[in-house]
């Protein structure tokens, strides 16, 4: 289980700073040709991996499912947006916003795939989360506080 918790956080953090990385493209090419370069770039390294791991092997369209290629638009999307984003409101509080999305989204996905209404404390930790959303964005009044030494 611990390691799973590793690559989940490891995973969170590369895709945090793919998504800088990838805003800084757009600010330069465009946020849906820095999206191109993202899916080309990935094509090319899970195909080398896929070969060196000998199972490279060309599917039948028909045999997948349609969710599969529905998953490639949203994932295509989710990186434009975000290359368009990112630089336009900060890592920090589009990642938050992401998070969010995602942490609703999973909430809404549970509920229908169990066909059980959320807990309590899952609803609470989503508004917990929107909440500091909120928060984050208040001014920072501490800025023109004087500090007092002894």
């Amino acid at each position: 289980m611990i390691l799973f918790i590793f690559l989940a956080l490891l995973n969170g953090m590369l895709i945090g700073s793919s998504r800088a990385i990838n805003g800084q493209l757009s600010a330069k090419i465009g946020p849906f040709k820095a999206s191109l370069w993202n899916h080309i770039i990935g094509f090319i390294f899970l195909t080398l991996i896929l070969i060196v791991m000998g199972q490279w092997q060309v599917d039948n369209p028909a045999d997948i499912p349609f969710s599969a290629y529905l998953g490639g638009f949203f994932g295509a999307l989710f990186v434009a947006v975000s290359s368009y984003v990112f630089p336009r409101l900060g890592a920090m509080n589009a990642a938050i916003l992401v998070i969010s999305g995602q942490m609703i989204s999973a909430v809404f996905i549970d509920w229908q795939n169990t066909d059980s209404v959320p807990s309590l404390l899952r609803c609470l930790g989503v508004i917990v989360v929107l909440l500091g959303i909120y928060l984050s964005r208040l001014p920072n009044t501490s800025k023109n506080k004087e500090v007092i030494n002894d």
